[in-house]
């Protein structure tokens, strides 16, 4: 036993130092739980994809609907309704929707009919931009984080959703950049207990492989460091149609993995650029159509893990395919 910590007298502990300060905060297991139990129960805010109190990365390619559906979820929490087949258990309340995407005019022409009739979000969905004239040439992200907790106190919200996270630092595709980031937010967000809903692009995908958490750049401290995080992908089956994959999850299972995506479609009706519930499916059938030579392949992959003793509804997660389908391929090779 190391001593270099005790009194070579009494051999017992040493007093630490007075000038030293802990990070930590350390308590009786039973004590945290007995502390946690006073404090509520975190309700859905939109399914099982982001709960209150979690900070949430939503991430898609360009020009996908990250925006029209970080709107829909916004605006069913500012009104407390939730959407058509999709659940939420909060509360009516405050919404700041941080907009570093669109211009007003922009703004106006998706939740308008041609500029006319303009959509009534209520008092509760405020919409934030920059003001170009206040931004600092230098220390932007930290500006931007600041003047973020200073719109959570002047409008006394819990909720916020930005969009995107490129805004609050340039260089979040690099990992050793993402970690500050994450950190900054989870202060921010414990301190002032939010809910944060922050939305990445990604690069251009190949729409005939499954989302992975790889797709989101900086992935490795970006999803590490958040508490929940799901992906739009594109579907083959039509221009309009999206689906919604789970890619993290703390505070629920994980619901909606490759065998159980949720299909949406986007339409514009009337004055309200809506991102629709249609039906669950598999992640499968939204891709790409593969080759043989590519099947094959995939095939191999399984056969290897298969030879690795993982189990067919292992492989199937592995390498985003149906076990149903894997299963087949394992049995198959056993009968040859």
């Amino acid at each position: 036993m190391d001593y270099s910590n005790f009194d070579n007298d009494s051999k017992k502990l040493k007093e630490p130092n007075k000038d030293l300060q802990s990070v930590f905060v350390g308590k009786t297991a039973d004590q945290w739980m007995q502390e946690a139990s006073l404090r509520k129960i975190p309700s859905m805010l939109f399914s099982e994809f982001w709960f209150e109190g979690e900070i949430c990365i939503l991430f898609a390619d360009s020009n996908v609907g990250k925006t029209p559906l970080a709107i829909v979820i916004g605006l069913s929490i500012a009104t407390g309704e939730p959407r058509p087949g999709f659940k939420m258990e909060a509360k009516k309340q405050m919404v700041l929707f941080f907009d570093f995407e669109l211009s007003d005019k922009m703004f106006e022409k998706r939740y308008s009919d041609n500029y006319h009739d303009h959509y009534k979000f209520g008092n509760n969905f405020i919409r934030i931009e920059l003001n170009p004239e206040t931004i600092p040439e230098k220390d932007v992200s930290n500006q931007i984080l600041n003047s973020i907790e200073f719109e959570v106190k002047k409008y006394n919200s819990k909720i916020i959703i930005i969009d995107n996270g490129t805004y609050l630092n340039h260089s979040h595709e690099k990992s050793q950049d993402a970690l500050p980031l994450m950190k900054k937010l989870k202060k921010l967000g414990k301190k002032l207990g939010l809910s944060i809903m922050i939305l990445f692009h990604v690069p251009k995908r190949n729409l005939a492989n499954p989302i992975t958490r790889n797709d989101l750049a900086g992935s490795k401290m970006l999803i590490n460091f958040c508490d929940s995080s799901f992906s739009i992908g594109e579907s083959t089956k039509d221009d309009k149609i999206r689906y919604l994959k789970q890619i993290k999850a703390r505070n629920s299972g994980m619901i909606y993995g490759p065998e159980n995506v949720i299909t949406c479609e986007i339409e514009k009706t009337s004055n309200f650029l809506d991102f629709k519930f249609v039906d669950f499916s598999i992640e499968l059938e939204h891709l790409q159509t593969i080759t043989i030579k590519e099947i094959n392949k995939i095939k191999e992959d399984a056969y290897q893990l298969a030879d690795k003793k993982f189990s067919a509804r292992a492989i199937a997660l592995k390498l985003g395919r149906s076990h149903v389908t894997i299963s087949n391929w394992l049995k198959k090779r056993i009968q040859q």
